[in-house]
């Protein structure tokens, strides 16, 4: 009754705000950690490898989690399971806070990325859970905002604590959003309809566990172990037979952990697919900006955040907008229009050199960044939709393992990109510069240059002088290519979003979600998911 009277009145506001605000935190932990990596390396002593398991070890924790965040949903409670998370991810972020070195880093983000993987499924299972269906597009869109503004606004805060305060408040500042986040879901949010007689899947879990850990970790090393490696083809061979596994263990369990039987609906297999294409390209912008603007601009992250800032500010405001304009008109022209200005954002990109200025970088950033703020919220609402909402946990589940997955994907392999295309370039561009007179005669005059100052062996100065300017030009011709590869993914996303339909509410039909979950039944919202569920 209390959670259908919160649907009803509207006081869904107070508990979307609760939900939004940890799903933020997490998110916006997560994407600040980044720039806070070289100081960590120096305190503890570690090299370059080794801090990066503090993110893979986030990463990969996340992935374990998310495909059991359905049933502990159906089968605790979402509320219960939500509280718990966040507990979890203030807990792992005191432990943070207190690590002494690299070891104990990593084993508190592991506690941390229980809790902060699981919350982002769980909040979504939730939003869908307390507010009417025919407002989900607007709420939606401001739960979106953390998923979309945490990537963009994480690196400028991030960056100015480590240049202006301690590293350490990375995490501290987790504490008192998380106490105070916990007490407010405790009091707002109401509990969802247990289904008491669920069964663990326990194969199913093994397998998706092994299946996402193995995948994720080859993602994350291949560009560095070299994906043709003895490690990384294991890693992937065990993947192979893991994921093999689970799809059989799935389909045959009569509660499977993860529906896989949801993908016989075309809409949300649309868009989870298109989804995950949009994620590669959003990362795609997420890596390569900031490595643009650090290594060859040679700002510093605060001011490549500063840079970002308005993308942010952009994609903030356009989250709620585009939920609004779903509501009414449904998802197509939006998800098409908002495509089309992300890849064409993404695409400009390709432009990029020495002397691009860092207002052109700022405008095409928030050109991407309001396509993004389009685009993304209506495909996802468009699948979620036609998902009954008994179903709205696992559901949930899947696609956040789909983005995290495709996440990891697009980082390896625009990383792989970028690199074999930096070798190409450098490539050409020396051999082409010991046949160039421009080339020749600068060489000439960095020779005389330095032996004029006194130079000890002015020649191979002069050489290692022009060498390094090669490797930067060689630098930006590859991150130009990679942009475009970035945005092929988009511009693959774009004629999937023509399928995606406006649902069709039923004559004289007022039920919510929060309805039927309440009396165990499932919504059918429109046409398309009773076709979906046939």
């Amino acid at each position: 009754m209390e959670q259908r009277e919160a649907s009803r009145n509207g006081s869904f506001w107070l508990p979307l705000f609760v939900v939004v605000l940890g799903a933020f935190a997490a998110i916006l932990n997560n994407s600040s950690i980044n720039v806070a990596l070289p100081k960590m390396m120096s305190i503890f002593g570690v090299s370059a490898e080794d801090a990066e398991w503090i993110l893979t070890a986030y990463m990969l924790t996340s992935g374990v989690v998310i495909p059991v965040t359905g049933y502990l949903g159906d089968r605790l409670g979402t509320k219960r399971v939500y509280l718990a998370c966040t507990v979890i991810f203030t807990i792992g972020s005191v432990l943070c806070s207190l690590a002494w070195n690299n070891s104990s880093m990593v084993a508190a983000r592991v506690i941390q990325g229980i809790g902060g993987g699981a919350i982002m499924p769980v909040s979504m299972a939730i939003v869908y859970r307390i507010v009417p269906r025919e407002k989900i597009g607007l709420a939606l869109g401001v739960w979106g905002m953390a998923a979309v503004c945490g990537p963009a606004v994480g690196p400028t805060l991030g960056g100015y604590i480590v240049d202006h305060l301690n590293w350490r408040f990375l995490f501290t500042m987790n504490i008192p959003v998380g106490i105070t986040g916990f007490f407010l879901a405790y009091i707002l949010l109401p509990e969802s309809t247990l289904r008491q007689s669920l069964k663990f899947d326990t194969w199913g879990f093994i397998s998706s566990a092994i299946g996402c850990f193995t995948l994720l970790l080859a993602l994350s090393e291949g560009t560095k172990e070299g994906w043709s490696s003895f490690y990384i083809v294991s890693l992937l061979i065990f993947f192979f037979y893991a994921l093999l596994l689970f799809v059989i263990v799935e389909l045959n369990h009569d509660q499977p952990m993860l529906d896989l039987s949801l993908f016989k609906n075309s809409i949300f297999s649309i868009s989870v697919f298109a989804g995950s294409l949009i994620t590669v390209g959003l990362y795609g912008g997420v890596f390569l900006i900031p490595l643009f603007t650090q290594n060859l601009l040679l700002l510093t992250p605060y001011e490549t955040g500063l840079i970002l800032m308005p993308a942010a500010i952009v994609t903030a405001l356009m989250m709620p907008v585009s939920g609004f304009l779903f509501d009414r008109f449904g998802p197509k022209i939006l998800a098409v229009a908002g495509l089309t200005l992300t890849a064409w954002g993404t695409l400009e990109f390709h432009n990029l050199s020495l002397n691009t200025s860092s207002h052109s970088i700022m405008l095409f950033a928030a050109l991407r960044s309001l396509g993004m703020g389009l685009a993304m919220m209506p495909i996802t609402t468009a699948g979620m939709n036609t998902v009954p909402a008994s179903q709205v946990g696992r559901a949930s589940a899947l696609s956040n393992v789909s983005r995290q997955v495709a996440g990891s994907f697009g980082i390896a392999i625009l990383t792989a990109v970028m690199q074999n295309r930096q070798v190409f370039h450098y490539a050409s561009l020396a051999e082409g510069t010991s046949i160039n007179s421009n080339a020749v005669s600068l060489l000439n005059q960095l020779n005389g240059y330095l032996t004029y100052a006194g130079v000890a062996d002015a020649s191979d100065a002069a050489m290692a002088v022009l060498g390094g300017l090669v490797a930067e030009e060689s630098l930006v011709r590859a991150i130009d290519d990679t942009f475009i590869v970035a945005a092929v993914f988009i511009f693959i996303a774009i004629p999937l979003a023509f399928f995606l339909k406006k649902p069709v509410k039923k004559a004289g039909s007022t039920q919510t979600p929060s309805d039927a979950s309440a009396r165990g039944g499932p919504v059918v919202p429109d046409k398309l998911s009773e076709s979906a569920s046939n």
